[in-house]
């Protein structure tokens, strides 16, 4: 499962800036965009942030984001992810942390990681609409460690926005 997830969010996310250019803009809200976008007739929603606040001892890095995706024609529902904007050290383990106090464990694969599996990303999905800071740590390939501070200001409302959009209750 994890594998097949790994292949399908590392395509997924190499295809969000296309996306966000050909997708119709559903929302956005506080620091969070939501979009719809029609792959092969299947609705495609995704909602995401950049982070408010990065701080790390590189020179250097790409893309940065969090991004919660339904694919509900493959029951993929409330995927979440990040995009690292570098490659992650092998074997670490990044994490995600609400207000300061309920703390995910992430896999990686290149410059992505994402919640272990469907069970954490509902809890983690959660978390955050009821929290209001989401902090990302993770270690890159240098051993440069770097913590992402992202706002969920308006994550709510984007969630109410891709669950409109694909239909999912």
């Amino acid at each position: 499962m994890i594998s097949k997830r790994i292949l399908f969010n590392t395509l997924f996310v190499l295809s969000l800036s296309a996306t966000a250019a050909r997708g119709e803009t559903l929302l956005e809200s506080g620091d969070w965009q939501a979009i719809k976008e029609m792959e092969n007739g299947k609705p495609v929603c995704v909602m995401s942030a950049e982070p408010q606040k990065s701080v790390g001892k590189y020179t250097k890095r790409g893309t940065v984001l969090v991004i919660v995706s339904h694919r509900p024609h493959e029951k993929r529902i409330g995927e979440v992810g990040f995009q690292a904007g570098y490659t992650f050290k092998e074997q670490s383990e990044p994490t995600a942390t609400i207000d300061g106090k309920t703390t995910f464990k992430l896999f990686t694969q290149d410059g992505h990681a994402w919640a272990l599996d469907a069970q954490a990303d509902k809890a983690l999905v959660s978390a955050m609409r009821a929290g209001g800071e989401l902090v990302v740590k993770g270690v890159s390939t240098r051993g440069t460690l770097t913590t992402d501070t992202y706002s969920l200001k308006g994550f709510t409302a984007a969630w109410k926005a891709i669950n409109t959009a694909c239909d999912v209750k």
